[in-house]
C-alpha cells in the first residue's frame, strides 16, 4: 500500500513539473493563429535562481531532519520541509506557464484537464507546430533552460523520496 501511495505521489509531481503537452487551442482561422512566443532566458535565470534558493533551504531541512532523534521534532520540521517543497514545485510549474520565462505550447490556457487522462492530448504530435516555429536562437534558449530546469525537477524527486522515508519512520 506505502508503494503504491508514493508512486501516485511521485508521478503526480513528475506530471506537475513537467512541461505541460497541452496543443495550443484551435482557431477557427488557421492564418490568424499566434507566432509562439519566445523564450524569455532573463526571465527563466531570475526564477530558476529562486528556485535554486528554495532548493538550499529543503537541503538544510531535510539536514535538520536526519540529525533530530525527536519524534515530535521531526514531524514539525516534516512539515516545514514539505511547505517548502510545495512552494518550490508551484514555482517550478509557473515556469512554463505564460510570462514563465519557458514561453512554451500553453496558449495562454494552463494545464489541460485532460492532460493525465492520456488520449490525444499526449506525446509529441502537438510540438511539432511549436517547435517547428522557433528559430535556431531560440532552440538554443530552450535547450539551455531544459538543461537547467531537468536537474532540479530530479533533485526535486529526491525531496520527495528522503521526504516519505522519513514519514515512514516511526
Amino acid at each position: 500500500m506505502n508503494k503504491t501511495i508514493l508512486a501516485a505521489t511521485l508521478s503526480a509531481i513528475v506530471f506537475s513539473t513537467m512541461p505541460v503537452l497541452a496543443p495550443q487551442a484551435l482557431a477557427a482561422d488557421k492564418s490568424t493563429q499566434v507566432k509562439p512566443a519566445a523564450p524569455n532566458v532573463q526571465e527563466f535565470d531570475k526564477q530558476m535562481q529562486q528556485v535554486q534558493e528554495n532548493m538550499k533551504k529543503m537541503q538544510e531541512q531535510m539536514d535538520n531532519i536526519r540529525q533530530t532523534q525527536d519524534p515530535q521534532e521531526r514531524q514539525k520540521l516534516l512539515q516545514e520541509h514539505w511547505s517548502t517543497m510545495q512552494n518550490n514545485m508551484q514555482m517550478m510549474h509557473g515556469m512554463w506557464g505564460p510570462g514563465g520565462g519557458m514561453g512554451c505550447c500553453m496558449g495562454g490556457h494552463g494545464m489541460g484537464s485532460g492532460m493525465m487522462m492520456g488520449g490525444p492530448m499526449m506525446g509529441w504530435g502537438h510540438m511539432g507546430g511549436y517547435y517547428s516555429k522557433l528559430t535556431p536562437e531560440q532552440l538554443k534558449q530552450r535547450q539551455y533552460m531544459m538543461d537547467q530546469y531537468m536537474p532540479m525537477q530530479q533533485m526535486m524527486m529526491d525531496h520527495m523520496m528522503q521526504h516519505q522515508q522519513y514519514m515512514w519512520m516511526k
